[in-house]
């Protein structure tokens, strides 16, 4: 049970790094519009192991600082006004219009394997995965997959499973319609990224307010 639960977590916190429309996603939307499916599916797939590169920075700060009580405090405190404030302004822009910036896209190119480079440096040097692992990222892991014995590879899996699948859906459905991704499909990517925030937020308070308690 802890295995599933600490890969359905991993999940679930890939999944809310999918949602933002940052430069990662409008690069595999407009890949795949312009170019097809499998060079806007090699571009998420790159992304996948930039993100995955973060994400072991971030298991390896975790792990080795989070038992002084300090830093559970400043994590607490600092990871839930984050995915408050994350939670808010995502929500508040589900109910803006907000177009795809083609300006951010990655340079078209023709290698598969340009492609692949090509989505792992975007999520590397986005500035909306940098902030999201820096910010939020400690509180959520430290919450999580900590408290399950054995569950780490579990977390790490479900991470990338759920990167893979938002990349493969993302890539083969701005492939073969590219204009669902109108204002409406963004504001419904932005408010499904405001309810994950919102329920991260409040399990990071929750479990924050135990271990205080205790």
């Amino acid at each position: 049970m802890n295995a599933v639960i600490a890969f359905f977590e991993g999940f679930l916190f890939s999944l809310s790094l999918c949602f933002d429309l940052g430069m990662v996603n409008v690069a595999i939307m407009k890949t795949g519009m312009e170019r097809g499916f499998k060079p806007s599916f090699m571009i998420g797939f790159g992304s996948c192991f930039g993100d995955l590169f973060y994400l072991s920075l971030a298991l390896l700060g975790v792990s080795v600082i989070f038992d002084y009580d300090v830093v559970k405090w400043t994590l607490w405190i600092a990871g839930s006004i984050m995915l408050s404030y994350l939670t808010y302004k995502m929500l508040r822009e589900s109910f803006q219009s907000k177009n795809l910036d083609a300006d951010n896209a990655v340079v078209v190119t023709r290698s598969s394997l340009r492609d692949f480079v090509a989505g792992a440096g975007l999520a590397v040097a986005s500035p909306t995965v940098i902030a999201w692992f820096a910010f939020a990222a400690g509180p959520i892991l430290a919450g999580t997959h900590m408290k399950h014995e054995g569950g780490l590879p579990y977390f790490i899996a479900g991470f990338f499973v759920a990167g893979l699948v938002w990349s493969l859906a993302v890539a083969m459905i701005s492939s073969l319609t590219g204009h669902i991704f109108q204002k409406s499909m963004v504001r419904v990517l932005n408010f499904a990224s405001g309810i994950l925030f919102l329920y991260f937020a409040v399990r990071v308070f929750y479990n924050g307010l135990m271990d205080v308690l205790r």
